[in-house]
């Protein structure tokens, strides 16, 4: 069985009835090339690196465009379609033939996803209904908050009744996963916990809170920090506890990115696996270990526990996919080996990053890591315990086994 893609197009801010006060995309301005695994070798910069990271698409295709490359999809397709996601850098609930979209997808008689909405495009809580008999089985839903005019004062959402309403009906008749960004003060505390609340009573799957970032090492990389002048935001211990303890309370599974997904102990849940870490490769070798400031401690235990005696160095960035070369030159390279690993989807050139960490006249050969080494909150919302688990087995092994191959 395959899952198939069905991408509508659509750009950030203009195809999702204009940018939420605090979207990652606020302010983005310029193309420059962070690099990353993707480049030529000897060229920095290609267009995942450079047009992707920025969602730098096209106004949304036509509905005939995405009926021809479905079509097209279809044919190149070995094994019947059990699952079809709708995606795109605008918002689905946007775009402008969504019911001709829905009724051509549904003919399919295939589970429909919608990877991805605000529902700032849903103006007719009968909408729902549509979707429903046309085979929608699932939905990610930005909620931010049950109260409608923190929506349309936040999210801009012209009308919040109607999209709420949508959205709770289909809390009760399909899988919805709603999602919200935490600001502190703004709906945090009692808010958080209404929204909670109105999601148990409607039947949601679950909720993913995000905490709110604002600056650079929060993840910020695109040049435009910060979002809010002046905005609080969460540390990442007391993010960690609010999830923990609304989990605690209400019965839909309730998780957190960067931290955690308390009903499975992730990211790192085989941390608290000790027979699973002995079946884990040894480390023989010695290399350096780089990553986000978040991730460095659970690594440095994990590894340390199979033996490892190097460090794993962290950066100020707080999440390791998105380090870029800024903060590779922030490292004291009095701490690294001769043998650097970097995460597989950092934002860096490889022959920039030997660059920066050789230049204390040591030769250092720098490789790429795995490209996840456990599952985040959003992945794993819909995941097993056992599922993570074994997906961090996957990638420790993955991990020692690159550590043990280029290591000295």
């Amino acid at each position: 069985m395959s899952h198939l893609t069905v991408d509508l197009g659509g750009r950030p801010g203009l195809d999702c009835r204009g940018f939420c006060s605090y979207c990652y995309f606020k302010h983005v301005e310029g193309t420059t090339a962070f690099g990353c695994k993707y480049c030529l070798p000897f060229q920095k910069g290609c267009d995942y690196c450079t047009r992707g990271v920025r969602e730098g698409y096209e106004a949304f295709k036509s509905l005939r465009t995405v009926a021809d490359e479905t079509l097209a999809n279809l044919q190149v397709m070995s094994d019947d379609v059990d699952r079809i996601t709708i995606s795109g850098g605008g918002d689905p609930s946007c775009y402008p033939e969504f019911r001709d979209l829905i009724e051509l997808l549904g003919s399919m008689e295939v589970p429909l996803h919608i990877g991805y909405t605000s529902g700032k495009g849903f103006d007719d809580p009968g909408l729902a209904d549509h979707l429903i008999e046309n085979g929608l089985a699932e939905v990610s839903y930005t909620v931010f908050a049950a109260d409608p005019e923190l929506r349309r004062q936040w999210m801009h959402d012209p009308t919040p009744e109607a999209s709420l309403a949508v959205l709770g009906r289909l809390c009760g008749a399909i899988d919805v996963y709603a999602a919200t960004v935490v600001i502190p003060g703004v709906n945090d505390g009692k808010t958080l916990e209404d929204t909670c609340a109105w999601l148990e009573e409607r039947g949601a799957k679950g909720l993913i809170l995000m905490r709110f970032a604002n600056r650079t090492d929060q993840g910020l990389i695109l040049g435009n920090a910060p979002l809010l002048e002046g905005q609080r935001v969460h540390t990442v211990d007391e993010f960690h506890d609010i999830v923990t303890d609304l989990n605690d309370r209400f019965s839909m599974k309730i998780s957190g990115t960067p931290l955690g997904d308390p009903s499975i102990g992730s990211p790192f849940a085989i941390l608290h696996e000790p027979d699973l870490l002995k079946k884990l490769p040894r480390v023989r070798k010695r290399a350096t270990v780089i990553t986000g400031s978040i991730a460095a401690p659970f690594l440095q235990r994990a590894l340390s526990i199979r033996g490892s005696i190097s460090r794993v160095v962290p950066v100020k960035k707080e999440i390791a996919c998105l380090i870029t070369a800024d903060d590779l030159a922030g490292v004291n390279l009095k701490r690294l080996e001769d043998v650097v690993i970097l995460p597989g989807r950092a934002f860096v050139h490889d022959a920039e990053a030997r660059t920066i960490l050789s230049a204390d006249g040591v030769d250092r050969e720098v490789v790429r890591g795995p490209e996840s080494l456990t599952a985040d909150a959003e992945t794993s919302m819909g995941m097993t315990r056992m599922e993570v688990l074994d997906k961090e087995m996957e990638g420790f092994a993955a991990l020692i086994n690159t550590i043990n191959r280029y290591g000295l």
